[in-house]
């Protein structure tokens, strides 16, 4: 009776057992992780399950405990993923402490059914990758090169120098070339954030790439992209001469042109509204009379320019007039005595010496006219003479008008003897 109870239980445990195993575990649990963010993976094989589970859509479950945990009684797990069809789970928003050890489990669901927990054990501190520089600046020193190199970063902004207190950079530098094999880098390791790189030849372009390393676990970051700069040398002293010349035509076109184009305005300006030359006493006081009585005449106001209008002035020389006067006959002088020596203004008589010259003196101011010889024959007798010119259109001839006339006279009638 003994012997078919326990045969019994045995054939049941045998028949259960495959149907508990439909389920395969999920497999190769491996942990992609960088600073402090953390990424678990796993596989799972579908072809592999009979084609009754098959049909059924497979979840994974996620959970992890503190290592020192796993030996309590009752250990309580942390559920991270919970029935996710992926096959990764982050578990980064966990926080999980930096220098803890950690037991992670995965198991797969299908149905009703469910495979046997994956573990794998995560310690951060030492499984953890660590990241490159966050950054890389490459500065100008003269004749050198600063490197400014930024720690690595964890999930919260923080540094990684909290969580690996020695770890340090190595620097890779070398000359920049067109070829590759000509490379011969030059590495220096530090630990600060700072590095002057040395032994640079001037006016070269240099190449740098930076790695995070810490020694304790043996961790090493990739390099950065390289980062490429060209220094510079000493300043010859012919630049300096020319920036101190470029700087004093600089603060003169800044400072000093401004005040003489200010000082060149003032002066047009005060030349225009207030000249030196005033005009005259008389003519300031006719121009600024405006009293209404006074009679003197005052400028035109802009109302009386709206009446009257005015042609083109224009502003001419006066004319010399040569005036013909007509003497009375009392006024022509007696022959003087025969044997007296006139006292006469002598000149040229022509060669015929019987025409008159018709040539009229003013001298003096006495306004006579230089009588011809007919005219004296007739003040002998006593008949008033006329002039032949004497009309009423021709009494006043311009002086221009009669000079040419006049010389010619002169020159073929000469002029005869005239007593004062």
């Amino acid at each position: 009776m003994a012997a078919a109870s326990y045969a019994l239980v045995l054939f049941l445990c045998l028949r259960s057992g495959p149907v508990q195993a439909e389920v395969q575990k999920p497999q190769n649990l491996t942990m992609a992780t960088l600073n402090t963010q953390y990424n678990l993976k796993w596989s799972w094989h579908r072809q592999d399950q009979p084609d009754a589970t098959g049909r059924h859509t497979v979840t994974f479950t996620v959970q992890y405990l503190p290592k020192y945990m796993e030996s309590f009684s009752k250990p309580v797990w942390t559920t991270v993923c919970k029935r996710t069809p992926h096959t990764h789970c982050d578990l980064t928003p966990s926080n999980l402490y930096f220098h803890g050890i950690y037991v992670i489990r995965v198991c797969a669901k299908a149905g009703g059914l469910h495979s046997e927990w994956a573990k794998e054990d995560f310690c951060p501190d030492k499984d953890a990758a660590l990241g490159p520089p966050s950054q890389v600046v490459l500065a100008r020193a003269g004749a050198l090169l600063d490197v400014v190199i930024s720690d690595p970063l964890t999930s919260t902004n923080g540094s990684m120098r909290e969580m690996h207190n020695k770890m340090y950079f190595r620097i890779r530098y070398w000359e920049r070339s067109r070829d590759a094999k000509t490379l011969h880098p030059h590495v220096l390791d530090t630990d600060v954030n700072l590095v002057t790189l040395p032994d640079l030849q001037a006016w070269t372009s240099y190449c740098v790439s930076v790695q995070s390393r810490f020694d304790f676990y043996n961790k090493s970051s990739g390099f950065t992209a390289p980062h490429c700069m060209q220094i510079e040398g000493a300043t010859p002293w012919w630049q300096i001469v020319l920036y101190f010349l470029l700087s004093l035509v600089l603060g003169f076109v800044v400072v000093l042109l401004p005040l003489y184009l200010f000082f060149r305005c003032y002066r047009t300006l005060k030349s225009s509204f207030y000249p030196s030359i005033q005009l005259p006493a008389h003519i300031q006081e006719y121009l600024c009379d405006s009293s209404p009585g006074s009679d003197v005449p005052r400028l035109l106001t802009p109302d009386s320019e709206a009446e009257l209008v005015f042609d083109k002035v224009s502003v001419c020389p006066e004319a010399v007039l040569l005036e013909i006067h007509t003497p009375p006959p009392a006024a022509v002088p007696a022959a003087p005595p025969s044997g007296l020596e006139p006292d006469c203004r002598h000149s040229r008589q022509g060669s015929g010496g019987s025409g008159d010259s018709g040539v009229y003196s003013t001298e003096g101011g006495s306004g006579q006219k230089l009588l011809p010889s007919s005219a004296q024959s007739s003040a002998g007798t006593g008949e008033p003479w006329r002039d032949p010119v004497s009309t009423s259109t021709q009494e006043q001839l311009k002086m221009e008008d009669m000079g040419p006339k006049w010389r010619a006279g002169m020159l073929d009638e000469g002029v005869g003897d005239v007593c004062v």
